[in-house]
């Protein structure tokens, strides 16, 4: 019997294919980067109005609690049984004004906690909304805050 005599085939990996397939890639992104036009400025007429008027903030009342647990109210300091006056008055002149609560960061001498539960009790007999005011913190909506050390 005869027997046949075959060469062994061996794979090879021709790189010119891929070499065209980038060149095209590469040509294809430089040309479209190139012609590119950005448009920053969309040229246009705004009408003006004269009877516009400026806004105005509404007025604000803040309290705020230093680190060794004293109160004040814009900046003057108050007792806690003057807080809910000082801020009924503010809301006398204005029905409008919105009430800030900021609260010194950092650990202080005295536990605010109470504290802070009692200005509360006294504000809720005005029916108000206090607003809190303090730092952002890791899960505020920007995340802009860096962690608390």
């Amino acid at each position: 019997m005869r027997r046949l005599r075959r060469t062994p085939i061996h794979p090879r990996i021709e790189l010119i294919p891929l070499i065209d397939v980038m060149t095209f890639l590469l040509t294809y992104f430089i040309f479209a980067t190139a012609t590119l036009m950005r448009v920053d400025l969309v040229p246009m007429q705004l009408r003006s109005y004269q009877s516009g008027k400026a806004a105005t903030p509404a007025p604000a009342v803040t309290i705020s609690v230093d680190l060794d647990g004293r109160l004040f109210v814009d900046k003057e300091q108050v007792k806690v049984e003057d807080l809910a006056p000082r801020v009924k008055a503010q809301l006398d002149k204005d029905r409008k004004t919105v009430v800030y609560l900021a609260i010194a960061d950092g650990q202080g001498k005295v536990d605010r906690a109470p504290l802070m539960q009692d200005v509360y009790d006294r504000l809720r007999t005005l029916n108000i909304t206090v607003n809190m005011v303090g730092r952002p913190g890791l899960h505020s909506p920007k995340g802009s805050a860096a962690p608390p050390k």
